[in-house]
Order: C-alpha cells, then sequence, then structure tokens
C-alpha cells in the first residue's frame, strides 16, 4: 500500500513543477489579457457560487448554506470588481520629477492554504488575486475541505484556459496532508505563501523560509458605547455573530456593553433572538464547546446552528434562537468564552464608561485576536477617534457588522478574505491583502544629482564627492595641507624624542 504521506509529497511536487511552466509561460501576459481571463474566472465562480456553498456544507458540516452562497458571491464578485481597474502589468507608475518608472514584475508560484471554515471563498479569492497579478497558483485546502476547493478550483481554470490562460494556472491538492503542505511550502519553485487558518497553520508558513503573508484568529470585541443607536447595534452584533455560524475571523466574539445602556442592549438582545444562558447550564455548554485533551475549541461544534450548539450540551432554547449569550466577567484561560469561538456564542461584559470598555477590549484582543479587528458602536466622535488612536487592532469599524465589515462588504475597505494583523500578531503586513501584495516593483531610475569626486589636492581644489556645493578656492586648499603638513612633522619629532 503506498504512504498517503508520500504521495502527498509527490502530488505537491508534481503541482509546483506544473504551476511554473504556467507561470513562466502567463508572466509576459499583457493587462488586457490578464484582466479578460481574471474576468472569466470570476465569472465562472459567480455562476457556480450555489453549487460550491452547497459543496462546503456537504463536505464540512460547518456553517450556513445561504450565507456560503453569499461568501462565494462576494469573492467572485466585489473582489473581482475592485481588482479588475487595478494596473499589475508593464509600468505602473512613473515619477517624471524624480526620473523614476515602476515595473510590476510577478513573484511566481502563490502558495496559498484554505481553511475548512471559508473553503471556497477563499479559494476563489486567492486565486483571482494571484492570476491578476500574473502568478501562477497552488492551493492546499483543509483536509475536510478537499473536494468542494477541487471543484472551485477546476471551474475556474477551465474557463481562464478557454479565456487564454496556460493550462495549470490554478491547481489545488488533491490529497493535502501535513507533509504534502510542507513540501508545498518549501519547494525551491515557491514563491510566496497566502496562509488563512489556524495559529499553527500560519506559524508553518512563516517558519517555512518563504516569504508569507498569514492570519490567524480574530476574536473581535463589539463595544456598544453609551451614544449608540442601541437596537441597530444589537441588530448588527447579532446578524455578524450569526452569519455562517460564526466561522469568520472577523466575526463578534465578545459584547461589551456601557452600563447605561445594558437593560436597553439586553431587552434588544432578547428581540433579536439570542438567548441568556443561565449560570446553571454554563457549565453543561463549556464541557460541549471545549476539547477535553487540550482545553480548546471542539472542532465538532464549530460552524453550528446555536440551536444545535445548545441541544449538544443538553440546554433547552426556543427553537428560534439564533445566538447563545454567556455573561462574563474576566477574560483568559479561566474564562472559556472569552476565547474565539467560531459559533453563534457571543461572550457579554458590562462596563461602566468608554475607558472601561476600551481596557476589556484590549484585553480581548491581546488574549487571542491581537491587531485584528475591533468594532465600535458609538456616535461620539471623540471616544471613535480614542479608539482609532489606541487600540490594539488595525481594523476599527464603526456602526457596522464585524463579520463583514473587515472583509470589505459593509465598507470601504479592500474587499479581502485574508486579513492581515500585523507585526503585533507576528504578520508581515496589516492590510487587507490585494493582488498589490503579490508584485514586486523592478525600478528604473536616471541619474539627477552629478556625481563629482574629489580632485587631488595638488590640483588646486576640493570638490564635494556628491555633486552638490561650489569648488573650495586654492587659498583654502593651500591652508588645509599647511596644516596637514604641520601636524605630520610635529608628530614626527614627538616620535623622534
Amino acid at each position: 500500500m503506498i504512504d498517503r504521506d508520500l504521495e502527498s509529497i509527490q502530488e505537491a511536487r508534481d503541482l509546483v513543477g506544473r504551476a511554473y511552466e504556467a507561470y513562466q509561460a502567463f508572466s509576459r501576459a499583457s493587462q488586457a489579457q490578464v484582466d479578460n481571463i481574471v474576468e472569466a474566472a470570476a465569472r465562472a465562480a459567480e455562476k457556480a457560487s450555489e453549487p460550491l456553498a452547497r459543496a462546503a456544507v456537504e463536505e464540512t458540516g460547518m456553517g450556513r448554506y445561504e450565507d456560503k452562497i453569499a461568501k462565494n458571491l462576494f469573492a467572485a464578485v466585489d473582489v473581482k470588481n475592485y481588482i479588475l481597474p487595478l494596473k499589475t502589468c508593464g509600468v505602473i507608475r512613473e515619477v517624471p520629477e524624480a526620473r523614476i518608472k515602476e515595473l510590476a514584475v510577478p513573484m511566481g508560484v502563490v502558495v496559498a492554504l484554505t481553511p475548512t471554515t471559508n473553503p471556497t471563498s477563499t479559494a476563489i479569492y486567492k486565486a483571482l488575486i494571484a492570476v491578476k497579478s500574473r502568478n501562477a497558483i497552488v492551493i492546499s485546502p483543509h483536509p475536510r475541505a478537499t473536494k468542494c476547493v477541487v471543484s472551485a478550483m477546476e471551474t475556474m481554470q477551465q474557463a481562464a484556459r478557454d479565456a487564454g490562460a496556460p493550462e495549470d494556472l490554478m491547481l489545488a491538492m488533491r490529497i493535502p496532508t501535513l507533509d504534502g503542505t510542507q513540501e508545498l511550502m518549501r519547494h525551491h519553485h515557491t514563491a510566496v505563501i497566502l496562509a488563512t487558518g489556524g495559529t499553527a497553520m500560519v506559524r508553518a508558513a512563516y517558519s517555512s523560509g518563504k516569504p508569507a503573508y498569514g492570519v490567524g484568529p480574530g476574536n473581535v470585541p463589539a463595544i456598544i458605547e453609551r451614544t449608540a443607536d442601541v437596537p441597530k447595534a444589537v441588530a448588527d452584533v447579532v446578524a455578524g455573530k450569526n452569519f455562517d455560524y460564526g466561522l469568520l475571523c472577523s466575526a463578534e466574539n465578545s459584547l461589551i456593553c456601557d452600563r447605561p445602556v445594558v437593560e436597553e442592549v439586553r431587552r434588544e438582545l432578547k428581540r433579536q433572538r439570542a438567548e441568556f444562558v443561565p449560570p446553571a447550564d454554563r457549565d453543561r455548554l463549556r464541557l460541549a464547546m471545549q476539547d477535553p485533551r487540550t482545553g480548546g475549541l471542539n472542532a465538532d461544534i464549530v460552524g453550528l446552528p446555536a440551536t444545535e450548539v445548545a441541544q449538544r450540551a443538553g440546554i433547552s432554547v426556543p427553537a428560534d434562537t439564533r445566538v447563545l449569550v454567556l455573561e462574563c466577567a474576566t477574560v483568559g484561560r479561566s474564562e472559556f468564552f472569552s476565547r474565539e469561538k467560531l459559533s453563534p456564542v457571543l461572550a457579554f461584559y458590562v462596563e461602566d464608561g468608554w475607558e472601561k470598555c476600551c481596557e476589556r477590549s484590549i484585553e480581548l484582543l491581546e488574549f487571542g485576536g491581537l491587531g485584528h479587528t475591533l468594532v465600535i458602536h458609538s456616535n461620539d466622535e471623540h471616544v471613535i477617534q480614542r479608539f482609532f488612536e489606541e487600540k490594539p487592532a488595525f481594523r476599527i469599524l464603526v456602526n457596522t457588522v464585524a463579520a463583514v465589515g473587515a472583509v470589505g462588504i459593509t465598507t470601504g475597505l479592500a474587499p479581502a478574505m485574508t486579513l492581515g494583523p500585523g507585526t503585533w500578531a507576528g504578520s508581515s503586513t496589516s492590510d487587507n491583502i490585494t493582488p498589490l501584495h503579490l508584485i514586486n516593483i523592478k525600478r528604473l531610475a536616471y541619474e539627477t544629482k552629478p556625481y563629482r569626486a574629489i580632485d587631488a589636492p595638488d590640483e588646486g581644489r576640493v570638490a564635494a564627492a556628491v555633486g552638490v556645493g561650489a569648488p573650495v578656492p586654492d587659498e583654502e586648499v593651500d591652508a588645509i595641507r599647511r596644516a596637514v603638513e604641520e601636524f605630520l612633522a610635529e608628530r614626527r619629532a614627538r616620535k623622534a624624542r
């Protein structure tokens, strides 16, 4: 029997080799050719958004079918509409006053790791931004989401090929194992890695020896400050927590409520069909959600609806419950519900004043979402500005649904499924990743400041080596020469003594 890991390693080598040949053939494509291929691939993904969503839910057992359609359409339509106008071929910028031209150069083979939580939408997005920048791409899907990712890539590759793309521009592994994925990342033809997923996978990408863009957990705090439009704020938080059953890393994970509006927030949560879990049922829910071996999250409850999570914990809730809410007072390992939960389960904190809300949000981010995203619901511009300036997150969202606002659906942020958390979280960028992150820039620079070498003293003048300043007068040169000669004579005399 053939070892599966060896099969995976061999597949990784074969796929990167094929992708590298495709990249070489594609690297000199014109902007018009690239855009035509991107348009064709995106159109095919758009048409397949519904069957791909169904396939993702059936294969992974995670998430809400209707929301996965929305995510696929976001990747195929919104991302495409944003990236198509970008110039990624030829001279992309000229600076006449500096006599500089900038030329876009593709990186090569992009290796992309996609998560089980958002498999097809992430594959569509990463394939489009890679091809837009004239790269080839090979995806290593999560083992529990292999078939749907392969289907997405084959759908786009067929359309791209019909539009003139090389045969192997967009590929996906069919036998993804840890060893195979590591071979993929470390292959000598791999140029850059796009890693979306768990902390261990992102760390593996950064330790591969290749340039990498990675994003891990979000653990997003949502603050409802006393000046907020409470009904809208609560509706936004519940919508974000329930979207695809909490699978986006940008989903709200904790609600921090300013004390003066706490009763109104509680009423609105109830109206939005968010159910507070009684203290007596708290441990039952924790045991159902916690992995007994690691103390982390039990993968079996990830992406399930709130009613099913409650059922697995033996908790009775109304049949129309959208979100389970747990009242919390601390953050850290001793409070299980203060972590990222990847399900429609929301921690609920009450603090008095925006400063205390701020402190709690920092605790939550430092515990598991540093650099990622924070959302504040407020109508006080001073408070909003303070959060913008001081909180350790690179996406400070205001009065919107964090889950979809961070990726650019309800905000003007660059539409993306990979959201860099910056150096605070060990990432090389704090940006939403676009095709411009997948090109090298070559610069042509003409001389603008002529170089002038220092003339020999006996020629009578000294010029500035960098080409600025007037020649030194002959009398000054003579004075410098005499001073040097006097100094050397004195030193020789001291040695003689």
